[in-house]
């Protein structure tokens, strides 16, 4: 037992047989997760759907206090980080450690960049008195219940944010693991896990995108 728990490659644990079904066990966790996710995620569009069926008219007229620019922006930003993760994965399962350290970098780059954009959509916002549920204070919407749409768009635009700030850390946490020169082609597992979760965060803004910012 002694001999084969030696014989295993440093990065296999020593309740798998081998690097494959390692992988393919953390691989699957993952895939668990992120329908977890989805889960959460499909409960707050629900609620979306619910409240937009019911005042139509005022999900229209708020939305055009929503920065489509802005949005269009931060959606070419999230895409671009898909495919930088992609070359990433991409980087590691060829051996190319500076192709994935760079390619880690411009991710975590652009994935600060939405969140500053989004941090001047929500300040502008909170200049203009657009608070969520009882502090709104806004007086450019005349519906009574204009509070309903910004309370939707806060509830989902920031546990969206807080998904990136966690895809940041995380995404971080795989550059310092890289530095070291802890991925190759023979193990990348946490680097394609993360990619995963990531592509999660950037189709999630897909779907929010038009939800919120388009809306006619």
């Amino acid at each position: 037992m002694a001999n084969q728990t030696s014989s295993h490659p440093a990065h296999v644990h020593h309740h798998f047989v081998d690097s494959d079904q390692q992988f393919d066990t953390a691989k699957m966790g993952m895939w668990v997760f992120l329908v977890n996710e989805i889960l959460f995620f499909g409960g707050l569009f629900c609620a979306y759907i619910v409240y937009r069926t019911w005042y139509p008219e005022l999900f229209s007229e708020a939305a055009h206090e929503l920065n489509t620019l802005w949005g269009a922006v931060n959606t070419v930003v999230l895409i671009g980080s898909s495919l930088t993760v992609a070359m990433a994965i991409r980087s590691a399962q060829k051996n190319q450690t500076k192709g994935l350290k760079i390619n880690l970098l411009i991710t975590i780059a652009l994935a600060c960049v939405f969140m500053v954009i989004k941090g001047f959509e929500y300040s502008h916002k909170f200049h203009l008195g657009i608070f969520p549920g009882e502090y709104y204070t806004f007086t450019g919407i005349e519906h009574p219940q204009a509070n309903i749409f910004f309370s939707i768009y806060y509830m989902l635009t920031g546990v969206h944010a807080l998904h990136v700030l966690v895809g940041i850390g995380l995404i971080t946490w795989i550059y310092l693991r890289a530095r070291k020169g802890e991925f190759s082609s023979e193990y990348y597992t946490p680097v394609e896990i993360t990619g995963l979760y990531w592509h999660l965060v950037d189709l999630i803004w897909i779907f929010l995108f038009p939800l919120l910012y388009l809306i006619e």
